[in-house]
């Protein structure tokens, strides 16, 4: 299944994220795929924002992996794989204790892992033209 979506600023983030995560309630495990500067990380911020997150959300480039809260406690994880060399490094830090969890889990730079990833994940890939953002929202469900 395919979804796309169009975001003609950035005031129309937070209800593409929101769009996003209904297309898909079934699925906690989101690959962001884009060049650097499409605006990944704000698009995480407004998925975690919609899930209820109050924890501020950054890109956790340096420890490849944040932790946030749920208002429930239920963890959400955010990982960043810009600057892992190769794939052996997310083993390094347990990737599957994250993805197989059943907990909400957000990658940047997944194309640095890309056999590590479950088949039900869902890929979204962005891009943008003159402030305008493209959104190609995939899973294999």
């Amino acid at each position: 299944m395919v979804k796309e979506l169009v975001c003609k600023n950035i005031k129309e983030i937070p209800g593409t994220a929101n769009k996003a995560l209904s297309f898909f309630p079934d699925n906690k495990l989101f690959a962001v795929y884009g060049p650097m500067g499409v605006g990944k990380t704000t698009f995480i911020k407004a998925l975690c924002k919609e899930l209820g997150v109050k924890d501020i959300v950054n890109s956790p480039s340096f420890g490849l992996v944040h932790n946030y809260k749920l208002p429930n406690n239920d963890p959400v994880y955010h990982f960043d794989f810009y600057r892992i060399k190769k794939q052996e490094e997310a083993f390094d830090i347990g990737y599957e204790d994250y993805f197989f969890s059943g907990h909400y889990c957000f990658i940047e730079w997944p194309e640095k892992v890309t056999e590590l990833l479950p088949n039900d994940c869902v890929k979204i890939f962005m891009k943008e033209d003159n402030g305008v953002r493209f959104f190609s929202i995939e899973t294999n469900n």
